[in-house]
């Protein structure tokens, strides 16, 4: 009867063992599950914030007239791959807010300008193969003044490095995308260049406006100051920006 009741409780508290292990589980997965579904709620309400803000994405003035078909195609490629994406999700906002507000303001500083390209260049990068040779170079001397003084026009950048992401060769082995930035005495300096794509663009009704725009609103601000090289060569496109800001700057202050 002793023996009989010591394997009873022996069972029993391995019954109990296997259900509280069992239960353990279940909660284990409950958890897990709910942090997913937490994590989708964060993501689903992200994308609906960011579709909202380009809805009213209506910039009126010469430097503001992109194409906000760029982002919604960006925004549907992040939201297909919402999981491994969420880090291009975050730059992607970055990159509206710079536009939406930032790029109303006549400067801003060479900083912010490098900060809003390489978020843009971030969530271009979904786009292509982590394979794909992508390389991106900073030169910058931090601790110039005008590095973080307001003397840069906004989106100065965007037109080239999109055009590198629009054109580029990226199925050859031997495809390409470079991108440099350069901030040394005072002179902004972008180089974009690119392996150009064997396939002919398709050509749309307003193709280059932006490219257009660019130009127009750097001859208008920055006259002599500035100069924009595009060339091509060894079947590479490269494109190369440079302004004198120090110069800029000292004209502005001559005509106070």
């Amino acid at each position: 009867m002793d023996t009989g009741t010591g394997m009873f409780t022996l069972n029993n508290y391995l019954t109990i063992l296997i259900v509280i292990g069992a239960i353990s589980f279940v909660i284990y997965l409950i958890v897990r599950l709910n942090r997913s579904e937490t994590k989708k709620i964060e993501i689903e309400n992200k994308v609906k914030e960011l579709e909202k803000k380009l809805d009213n994405f209506q910039l009126e003035t010469i430097e503001s007239k992109l194409n906000p078909h760029l982002f919604k195609n960006i925004l549907n490629s992040i939201q297909a791959h919402a999981y491994q994406t969420y880090f291009a999700i975050d730059k992607l906002a970055n990159v509206l807010d710079y536009i939406l507000y930032d790029s109303h303001k006549k400067y801003v500083t060479p900083k912010e300008e490098i900060n809003f390209a390489m978020s843009l260049v971030e969530i271009n990068k979904i786009k292509i193969s982590p394979l794909f040779d992508l390389k991106i170079k900073l030169k910058i001397h931090e601790n110039e003044p005008l590095y973080t003084q307001p003397v840069l026009a906004p989106l100065v950048s965007i037109e080239l490095i999109e055009n590198a992401f629009k054109h580029a060769d990226l199925q050859s082995p031997d495809a390409f995308i470079s991108v440099t930035f350069s901030f040394i005495d005072s002179i902004f300096s972008l180089t974009v260049a690119n392996k150009i794509s064997a396939k002919e663009p398709m050509k749309k009704e307003h193709s280059g406006i932006g490219e257009k725009s660019m130009e127009q609103r750097l001859k208008i601000i920055y006259g002599e100051n500035y100069k924009l090289d595009k060339f091509v060569e060894d079947n590479c496109y490269i494109a190369h920006l440079k302004i004198n800001l120090l110069e800029h700057k000292a004209k502005m202050l001559a005509i106070r």
